[in-house]
């Protein structure tokens, strides 16, 4: 969940009142009670270039009860098969296990499974044969660890993670754990380190706590059987779903003046703490430029609220176009940042920012000491949209909620299983009514939602009454959602909304949505209000927080979403643009997305091609050359010199 703020210098203040688009309130059935979600498939997703290597402590201690007459090591082998039998199908694993082959010995690590396509039956086999006797070499069993995950291939980006399992601290002193952790932290972006305590406490939880830190990851705490199996399961289902990148790979520089030159589409790169990243675009005096970039650090890293990830729109001598800075409101653990800002030229197109030529796109972000040190995987969108077309007349601006605000009442029903996607690139479709998933703690659940001119998506996401462990005091997380543009601007809420609630396992919800969308939105000051303009996939992200992990009994909770689209869609963007034939009005309830199937299962959308599957795409900017411009609106069209037929859009390279 992030704050932020817009700033475009190529806006103007709201340029004609009138009357709104007549929204479709609907008279929508009374909201219902949460409903618990079963749990979703085994196999539901892979993360793309993702592996995992578990590091099994099999030293002397795992052979102690572990107070249900069972040892830790027969506990840690029951909790390893139930987490092999929920990884998808064919996703990397491996076990690496110490103190497992002499008695004494700070060498004694051994890979007992390599890395390689998810083989159940001989991982299960693997576990069962390891006996508890030696030390406790953790700090060189992570070394090897990091050895044994593959790189991805075509310098791919992806999720390697290790995930340490111990009841005890390192007893061999070199090398340090931690140090070895913030070394293998540093090398690259994309890995790793979650820790899992099986009964620790004072300096043994300290170090696998400094371990999971300084290596991007979480750590978990298991004081006993159930809890441990519980919290690999968690962990290991969060390496396996992670972000779903997508686009060419691309090398900001670290100065203006070496800045690659990019067309429209889809990229990949990644940032540093504290760093700045830039590329540069041309860009002709009539259609509007945006630019989203994404940050994916690893789910449930540390960071704080002074952390932030900003965009820019420079001219040559660092004059801003546009500027936005995204930031984290909580200090649980990172999610997904998004920050997006655009360059529209202004209506008479007066500004320095108006006039054709090359612009830089800069990236920059900002990090708090203490917070996650690692390299970013940065995701950027970079798109141009056309013109209108010579003699339409765009409708008004929509600037306010109406019944689309925070009274609207949301569909009701039995609501069907659907599995989100993990980020942009393969968020789930979603149609009008009612959806249930389940998400894990440090998660974000992705899904897209159709909406044309005149209509207006609103939601309210639910999270579940859950069974909670016992805890000696009260601990708190949160559950948050925000709402995407087409071209990926995260909005505020106007106000009208707040996508974020606390949470403890009692039932919680939150409410977002958009204003409707117009074409000449884009000329409104509001933050709210500017980006909604124009049509197409709007994103819902869902974020349940870090600390979750110690409040939930289930290693997954229940979400449910209630998803409306009112207003009656319009063929155009023109004042005149009659409705979209055989479409239903908008408060028409309970109707499936075209990306879910008949039974409205959990299966995942494929992949939508393009620009992130995204409604919104890239495109090849009209020509320039601009007339005199009158003071009211209908005359303002007449101003570009080349106009097309729509503010058509049609996809850029990714």
């Amino acid at each position: 969940m992030t704050t932020g703020n817009h700033r475009g210098g190529a806006r103007v203040g709201t340029l004609i009142g009138g009357a709104l688009f007549a929204l479709v309130a609907g008279g929508l059935p009374a909201l219902a009670a949460p409903v618990a979600a079963p749990a979703a498939p085994a196999a539901a997703r892979s993360g793309g270039n993702g592996s995992l290597v578990m590091v099994l402590d099999s030293s002397g201690s795992m052979g102690d009860d572990d107070g249900t007459g069972r040892t830790r090591m027969e506990s840690a082998r029951a909790a390893v098969s139930t987490v092999v039998d929920g990884l998808p199908d064919g996703f990397p694993t491996g076990l690496r296990v110490y103190g497992a082959d002499r008695p004494r010995g700070c060498t004694d690590t051994r890979l007992v499974q390599p890395v390689r396509k998810l083989d159940r039956d001989a991982l299960k086999r693997a576990v069962e044969a390891v006996r508890p006797r030696g030390d406790t070499p953790i700090g060189l069993s992570l070394r090897k660890a990091a050895d044994d995950l593959p790189k991805p291939a075509d310098g791919a980006l992806g999720t390697r993670t290790i995930l340490l399992v111990s009841d005890g601290e390192d007893n061999c002193g070199a090398p340090a754990p931690c140090e070895v952790a913030e070394q293998l932290g540093g090398e690259g972006p994309g890995l790793r380190i979650d820790t899992v305590g099986f009964q620790v406490k004072g300096a043994a939880r300290e170090q696998l706590e400094c371990i999971a830190h300084a290596g991007n990851g979480r750590y978990y705490d298991a004081p006993d059987a159930d809890a441990l199996a519980r919290q690999l399961r968690r962990a290991a289902r969060l390496s396996a779903d992670g972000y779903r990148l997508k686009g060419r790979r691309v090398a900001g520089a670290a100065t203006a003046d070496r800045a690659p030159v990019l067309g429209p589409g889809q990229y990949l790169d990644t940032i540093g703490p504290g760093e700045k990243r830039y590329y540069a675009v041309d860009l002709d005096a009539v259609s509007t430029a945006d630019l989203a970039a994404t940050a994916v650090p690893q789910p449930g890293a540390a960071v704080d609220t002074f952390d932030a990830l900003t965009t820019r729109i420079e001219r040559t001598g660092h004059e801003y176009c546009a500027t936005n800075t995204e930031r984290f409101t909580q200090k649980e653990g990172a999610t997904p940042l998004t920050a997006a800002v655009a360059r529209v030229p202004s209506p008479d197109g007066g500004r320095s920012c108006d006039r054709a030529g090359r612009y830089r796109l800069v990236v920059e972000r900002a990090s708090k000491k203490g917070s996650d040190a690692a390299r970013w995987p940065l995701e950027l969108v970079y798109g141009v949209e056309e013109p209108l077309a010579d003699g339409v007349t765009p409708a008004q601006s929509q600037t306010e909620y109406g019944e689309g605000g925070r009274s609207a009442t949301p569909p009701t029903g039995d609501p069907r299983d659907v599995r989100g996607g993990t980020g942009f690139n393969d968020a789930r479709e979603l149609g009008r009514g009612v959806w249930r998933d389940r998400v894990l703690p440090s998660q974000t659940l992705w899904y897209k939602v159709p909406a044309g001119w005149g209509q207006q998506v609103v939601y309210e996401v639910e999270f579940a009454n859950e069974p909670t462990v016992d805890r000696a005091s009260t601990t708190y997380s949160y559950g948050a959602t925000r709402l995407y543009t087409p071209a990926r601007f995260p909005l505020s809420g106007g106000g009208e909304f707040h996508g974020r609630t606390m949470y403890d396992g009692s039932p919680a919800s939150v409410r977002m949505g958009g204003v409707p969308v117009a074409w000449t939105n884009r000329y409104e000051n509001r933050s709210d209000v500017q980006p909604v303009h124009v049509g197409g996939d709007f994103y819902i992200s869902v974020t349940l927080g870090a600390r979750a992990a110690e409040i939930a009994e289930n290693p997954e909770i229940g979400v449910v979403l209630r998803v409306a689209v009112l207003g009656e869609e319009r063929a155009g963007p023109g004042r005149d643009a009659p409705p979209v034939a055989g479409k239903p009005d908008g408060n028409a309830d309970g109707e499936q997305g075209s990306g879910a199937d008949k039974r409205g299962d959990s299966s995942v959308s494929a992949d939508s091609g393009g620009t992130g599957g995204a409604g919104w795409a890239v495109v090849a900017a009209a020509g320039a050359g601009a007339a005199a411009m009158a003071v009211v609106l209908a005359v303002f069209v007449y101003v570009r010199g080349r106009r097309r037929a729509a503010a058509r859009m049609t996809r850029g390279s990714a």
